[in-house]
């Protein structure tokens, strides 16, 4: 399923530049996916989707912006969540957040989508493409510095 996620991502500039879902597909198909890849993919990418409206429609609907929550505030995850993202997961996910690059709303969407991946346990990796797709369907491009960071790959880096 990732490597479906990862072609469109590189092929399609913004979430809303991306076809319908039965085009999709069938471009997908056309480059050599297995049906089962295709399909899992199309389905995370709807809640993709629906999660992107539902903020939206929160965001609209609201008179006043709701702010950030404090730096007293704690997001709490639950067991699920821990075994199904791991120490390394959550630990990249509390980075990003104090680096300032992924707001609450967007941090709720990929805990979201990481839990809907159908393997058991998501590896950092497989993060680090759920965190491209957010910013993606939103059409936010991280800066140079986060983008390295979600697209390099640690283990090959030289301490200096």
């Amino acid at each position: 399923m990732f490597e479906v996620l990862v072609f469109v991502y590189e092929n399609y500039w913004r979430g809303d530049a991306c076809p319908e879902a039965h085009a999709l597909e069938r471009k997908l198909s056309a480059h050599g996916f297995e049906a089962e890849e295709i399909h899992e993919a199309l389905v995370w990418l709807d809640g993709l989707n629906l999660a992107a409206q539902n903020v939206c429609q929160q965001a609209e609907s609201q008179l006043e912006w709701t702010p950030e929550p404090s730096d007293a505030s704690m997001r709490v995850y639950s067991i699920s969540e821990q075994d199904k993202l791991g120490a390394e997961c959550l630990g990249f996910i509390s980075f990003l957040e104090s680096s300032g690059v992924l707001p609450s709303a967007l941090r709720e969407i990929v805990v979201d989508r990481a839990m809907a991946v159908p393997e058991d346990e998501v590896g950092l990796d497989a993060l680090k493409i759920i965190v491209l797709m957010v910013y993606w369907r939103f059409g936010h491009e991280p800066d140079a510095l986060i983008l390295d960071e979600l697209c390099d790959d640690a283990e090959d880096r030289i301490a200096h």
